[in-house]
């Protein structure tokens, strides 16, 4: 049996780390490259980083970012933002990230995420989504959640699925930064219906909201920001938690 995974995220805007509530409200929370190497050190499986103002202008920015993070971890590291076609993918592969993420740009061309697996591996691609539920609709938000989409977020988990996605990272942005726990009810329906794994994002406040998501959900993996940001959870103190509590975890 696979282990289950513990992914801090970084939310980057001009190579520092920031977070806030719903999205909004954003204050700094260290420098990228420290806070990655902090991270490998206390047992993080793996790291997300997300360049949350991605532009053109920023994307060398994010290069020089991800070279600098491939010389202090040894862990796999998914960078996402502003990634719109195969060269953007190729360019942060080659600066040392395992994982790209994908968002915006395959909700106006879902064709990217099948040309990106047959060239890298699915493996090496995660489609992040952004969902926000009004009472029993879950709809797709893009642009750094400023933007509603059209597409319902179930048919969509699945068509980016069938398209060669090799994981989802599925954000509730509904829970993002309030601690109340996962979005228990749809990852469980999720993970239900499809076979690639699924990263649940938002909302974790509590070593038991991990225990949740893995044990009711059955999720791949569960993301968190702030909670370890700010110490208030110890990655390791997280996992020997699950682990005494029957959670297959790499210690």
């Amino acid at each position: 049996m696979l282990s289950k995974r513990i992914i801090p995220c970084l939310d980057v805007k001009d190579g520092i780390v920031v977070k806030g509530t719903n999205f909004i409200n954003l204050r700094e929370a260290g420098s990228a490259v420290e806070l990655a190497e902090r991270y490998y050190h206390e047992g993080a499986d793996e790291l997300v980083f997300l360049d949350i103002t991605a532009t053109l202008e920023k994307r060398k920015t994010l290069i020089e970012l991800v070279k600098e993070v491939s010389k202090v971890i040894r862990i796999p590291f998914t960078v996402g933002g502003g990634i719109s076609k195969i060269e953007d993918i190729e360019k942060l592969l080659n600066a040392g990230a395992d994982k790209v993420s994908l968002n915006s740009s395959i909700v106006k061309n879902p064709t990217l995420i099948s040309q990106a697996s047959k060239s890298f591996g699915s493996q090496a691609i995660v489609v992040a989504i952004d969902s926000r539920t009004t009472g029993n609709l879950h709809k797709v938000f893009v642009k750094g959640v400023t933007e509603e989409t059209e597409l319902e977020t179930i048919p969509w988990c699945k068509k980016v699925e069938e398209l060669g996605a090799g994981e989802i990272l599925l954000t509730s942005m509904n829970k993002d930064g309030t601690k109340s726990g996962y979005d228990i009810e749809l990852l469980q329906y999720l993970s239900s219906i499809l076979t690639i794994p699924i990263i649940a994002s938002g909302g974790a406040g509590t070593k038991e909201h991990f225990f949740e998501a893995f044990n009711k959900a059955n999720v791949d993996a569960c993301l968190a920001a702030s909670l370890f940001h700010y110490k208030e959870l110890g990655i390791s103190d997280l996992k020997n938690y699950l682990y005494q509590n029957k959670i297959n975890v790499r210690l």
